[in-house]
């Protein structure tokens, strides 16, 4: 099953995907650095682990990389609840225990999304 992203790793990943526009290790130490005191390091190791798990893409500019995001926030979300439902046991069950969660406005939200994409079709 595709992991959820570690602290740093989604704290980095946000940043990308606000950003929208490349950028490079230090912009994003830079960004975090008015939160928490952070190595460069630190932040290029983390950038690379997510580079290598195809989160984010990167092109060398002279001596650096400028990073962006493979893909929105969102689609990622989706790949990451695709894969949790794909892993579970009983996938009508975990169906039914997500929908017996979810409140009113998330009820409204998913309603809104069927009539979008309704049950049965898929898009390309």
């Amino acid at each position: 099953m595709k992991r959820p992203l570690g602290e740093l790793e989604a704290t980095i990943m946000d940043r990308m995907w606000s950003y929208r526009r490349p950028a490079s290790v230090r912009d994003v130490l830079e960004d975090l650095r008015k939160e928490r005191e952070i190595a460069y390091t630190t932040v290029m190791t983390v950038m690379d682990k997510l580079h290598t798990k195809g989160l984010l893409r990167r092109e060398p500019v002279g001596r650096a990389y400028m990073y962006e995001p493979v893909s929105t926030k969102e689609a990622y979300t989706a790949e990451l609840m695709r894969h949790a439902l794909a892993a579970s046991g009983n996938q009508a069950a975990t169906l039914v225990h997500f929908l017996e969660r979810l409140t009113p406005e998330e009820a409204t939200v998913l309603e809104t999304a069927l009539q979008v994409v309704p049950p049965g079709s898929r898009r390309p």
